[in-house]
């Protein structure tokens, strides 16, 4: 009889009928410190130019800066000739994470994309387990406040890119690790696909080609994404490519100083 009972179960659930099994709880992986003996720089200014098919669309700069234990990210992009006149584009974020732990201390963002103009906030508070972000409409004059639970530690989408550098990068593995996106959790894994001589302006360097993916969030929306980091202890960023569904941008290294 219970054979049956579980013969029968079993033939409802592949046809659809009857209840369907749990579904798997999603586990999100675990932060990494940085690597020990890691040098993050304390202070650095790295220029992009930005090319958007054959033309060159903007420029973004990105500043570091260490303030004790913590590593403050500036991010700049402004697009530059014809395209401003068609669609202006003035953006800052800001972030910061703690160089032992990789903790993320924020993320903020003030856009000018066109008409659209937002100023966003994001905070953590890892003792009570909360992200919070208030977001404002600058045209609308609307404000927008939102709560949700963060693991023991998250990163956040800005720095991520320099968080990545200081884990080990072995071709044909993934540094795996929580990142706060959109009032959720995602998990991204950075795939180090393979090694690749690139030339910029700012020089040629050999490099490691990294895939970050996600299931869901701002970077699985964004697209294909690859980040090339140079293959020595540095792991500095020197391209960044975007594939998009209207396009390709590619982020070329135009300087990198100790500034």
């Amino acid at each position: 009889m219970l054979c049956s009972t579980i013969s029968l179960t079993a033939r409802a659930q592949l046809l659809g009928l009857g209840p369907k099994p749990a579904p798997q709880p999603v586990v999100i992986p675990t932060l990494q410190p940085p690597q020990p003996g890691f040098a993050f720089p304390e202070k650095q200014t790295l220029s992009f130019t930005v090319d958007w098919r054959v033309f060159t669309a903007g420029t973004a700069v990105f500043q570091l800066e260490q303030q004790g234990t913590v590593q403050k990210i500036t991010a700049t992009a402004d697009t530059t000739g014809a395209v401003t006149m068609l669609f202006p584009v003035i953006d800052k974020f800001q972030a910061g994470f703690d160089t032992k732990t990789g903790c993320s201390t924020g993320f903020s963002k003030q856009l000018q994309e066109g008409r659209r103009k937002i100023s966003s906030e994001l905070s953590f508070d890892y003792a009570q387990g909360k992200q919070k972000q208030v977001e404002k409409n600058l045209v609308k004059g609307t404000s927008k406040d939102q709560t949700a639970s963060i693991p023991a530690c998250v990163t956040d989408s800005l720095s991520a890119i320099f968080y990545a550098a200081s884990q080990p990068m072995v071709v044909g593995q993934s540094i795996r690790f929580p990142l706060a996106d959109s009032m959720r959790t995602v998990t991204v894994a950075m795939k180090v696909e393979g090694k690749e001589e690139i030339k910029t302006p700012a020089g040629t360097f050999q490099t490691l080609k990294v895939e970050p993916t996600a299931d869901e969030g701002i970077v699985k929306n964004r697209g294909h994404i690859w980040v090339w980091y140079t293959d020595d202890a540095r792991h500095m960023p020197v391209q960044i490519q975007a594939r998009l569904f209207w396009g390709t941008i590619t982020f070329h290294l135009q300087s990198y100083e100790p500034k």
